[in-house]
């Protein structure tokens, strides 16, 4: 044995370097693809567990799975979710108990569709379908970690007066320490109306898991609505800015500071008025009836008894020629009728009267001492004489649209300023 190693080893001496590179290199991947069969023999048959999931859903499955302690792998090209073959049906299993995945929408349209079904059911598992569908497309709002959609349908009646219309709820559930603000409640709102026939915006609700209220979000003090309250401080906002921007040139930019109360009115009213013009009457409809009655020679005469009711003989008839320039018998009788119906000139005009008018306004304002700069640049200061102040009082009711009549308030004030504190 040990000379036929020596005849080896004088036998691989005796080759050339080439050939002896090349044969060493040939005996590393000889041995380099024997391990990896080997691993590779070694290494679990994986089997797809579920494919063309939604981003979201296949990161939810993939937690679940990592969490079970179950292997799984994702393909590059398809995206599918891969679990060793040996351990498929429990991950299923396991997946199945968590509710993942969350298989819906107008998937369930496919399902079951065999001749027993009835219109009940087939309605049922469309209006389920459209909830877990717009469910999902509010998963995929920001914020929103996931969201469950009510939908209440009620079966068309026949009868005016039995309609009622659909109404839908919405339950959002947000990521930690994350809020939806008041576009993107409307947005949910506005998507969940729009997908729903004859589901009107107001109908719908939406909650978040806390059990808050995000639609029409409470009231405030003054009995208003979040956006009317929202828009009452920006009227006065508004007012208080345009105080300033009056008065800054004049006294100083630093020097004024306004604040404006106003009491808006946010009732709405419709009227229908409906008038008439006397004056312009329209003849819709005449009927005219007239009777003549004339005097006749045929009318009964005699007297009245039996010997009056006999037959008259046999007679005869002697012609008669009429006489030239008779007058027309006169008439006994003449009745006329007429029946007219006029129209009147009608108008009617519907009115609807814009909410948020101004009710009321109450204005302060301060202003800082005049200052003026002597020759020798020293700064004085003095107050404001009240002429003065009456012309500041002047100049804001103009820019305001100041109504005494309906009770308005202003008032101007002198006083020094504090001056701000040094760093």
């Amino acid at each position: 044995m040990a000379l036929v190693q020596t005849e080896t080893v004088h036998g691989f001496a005796a080759l050339p370097p080439l050939r002896q590179i090349g044969l060493m290199i040939g005996l590393a991947a000889s041995v380099a693809i024997g391990v990896a069969v080997v691993l590779w023999s070694q290494q679990p048959n994986y089997a797809m567990l579920f494919g063309g999931l939604a981003q979201k859903e296949a990161a939810e499955v993939a937690d679940a799975l990592q969490k079970s302690g179950i292997p799984y792998r994702i393909d590059a090209g398809s995206g599918a979710l891969l679990v060793p073959a040996e351990r498929i049906h429990e991950a299923r299993m396991k997946l199945a108990a968590d509710g993942l995945p969350r298989a819906g929408g107008m998937e369930l349209l496919g399902e079951g569709n065999g001749f027993g079904s009835s219109q009940f059911i087939e309605k049922a598992r469309y209006q389920k379908a459209l909830e877990q569908e717009l469910a999902r497309t509010i998963s995929t709002l920001q914020n929103v970690r996931d969201a469950r959609v009510h939908l209440a349908i009620p079966k068309r009646s026949v009868f005016l007066r039995k309609k009622e219309p659909p109404k839908a709820s919405v339950v959002v559930d947000l990521y930690a320490g994350r809020s939806l603000d008041d576009g993107q409640v409307a947005a949910i709102v506005n998507l969940v109306a729009a997908s729903v026939p004859r589901l009107a915006a107001k109908d719908v609700t939406v909650v978040d898991q806390a059990g808050t209220l995000l639609t029409n979000a409470g009231d405030t003090a003054q009995g208003l609505t979040s956006s009317q309250f929202a828009y009452n401080r920006k009227v006065e906002a508004a007012y208080a800015e345009r105080i300033e921007d009056l008065l800054a040139p004049l006294v100083g930019a630093a020097a004024v500071r306004a604040q404006v109360a106003a009491e808006l009115d946010f009732t709405q009213i419709e009227k229908t008025l409906e008038s008439y013009d006397p004056d312009l009457p329209a003849l819709r409809s005449e009927q005219v009836l007239e009777e003549t009655v004339s005097s006749s020679n045929g009318l009964a005469q005699g007297v009245p008894g039996t010997l009056s009711n006999q037959p008259p003989g046999a007679g005869t008839t002697e012609p008669q020629t009429a006489e030239e320039g008779a007058p027309p018998a006169e008439p006994l009788n003449r009745t006329k009728r007429a029946t007219r119906n006029y129209e009147l000139d009608k108008t009617i005009a519907h009115i609807r009267l814009a909410s948020g008018s101004v009710r009321r306004l109450s204005i302060a304002v301060v202003v800082d001492d005049k200052q003026t700069v002597d020759e020798n640049g020293e700064v004085t200061r003095a107050p404001w004489t009240d002429e003065e102040l009456a012309k500041f009082t002047t100049l804001v009711k103009e820019a305001v649209g100041f109504d005494e009549t309906r009770g308005d308030s202003i008032q101007i004030v002198n006083h020094s300023f504090q001056p701000p504190p040094e760093a």
